[in-house]
């Protein structure tokens, strides 16, 4: 669908089948199945799956899971996935951070999961650290940022607990909303 620029942007989810899912888990469905989605190859692999069977807490992770709801096209408000959440919490920290911690990883990868012959990313291993340092620059001012900034940014409010980050990874504010 010529998403992969927006690899990480809430249209490149699919909100609709995450949001049955959780609905599932949370209506107490004894089994419910979603697809298995791989950072090594960066897709759903196919045949794979994460089995939940009716948990006492689930753990739900991802950059968009906070979105407000999408209106209807009959104009009503829809659910969103974050209605089901009983708890939420938001890693916040300087974008500045996020971003020097982005290129970090990214240069730290290209030994580890970047170097594997299935990896995605494998055509990267292979960059020298400046080669490395402006490409992982570049995807952070062309897809990263405009996401944070655009997307992730704004549903920090929608958390019942927000942790705010120093540049050293240490948490240096906590702010609970009332539960």
């Amino acid at each position: 669908r010529g998403l992969l620029e927006r690899k990480g942007f809430p249209e490149s989810y699919d909100r609709r089948a995450l949001l049955r899912c959780i609905q599932a888990v949370k209506s107490g469905v004894p089994e419910v199945r979603a697809p298995l989605y791989s950072h090594l190859v960066y897709d759903i692999v196919p045949g794979a799956e994460v089995v939940v069977r009716q948990p006492d807490v689930l753990l739900v992770e991802g950059l968009n899971v906070l979105q407000p709801a999408r209106p209807r096209s009959d104009g009503r408000q829809g659910l969103a996935v974050g209605d089901f959440f009983d708890f939420t919490i938001y890693v916040d920290a300087r974008t500045s951070d996020v971003r020097r911690w982005y290129v970090e990883r990214f240069l730290s990868l290209r030994k580890t999961a970047f170097s594997r012959p299935e990896s995605y990313f494998r055509r990267f291993a292979d960059l020298t650290d400046e080669q490395a340092t402006a490409l992982a620059g570049q995807i952070w001012g062309a897809v990263n940022e405009p996401n944070l900034v655009e997307n992730v940014l704004p549903t920090r409010g929608r958390a019942s607990l927000v942790l705010t980050k120093d540049a050293d990874h240490t948490v240096r504010r906590i702010r609970l909303r009332k539960v």
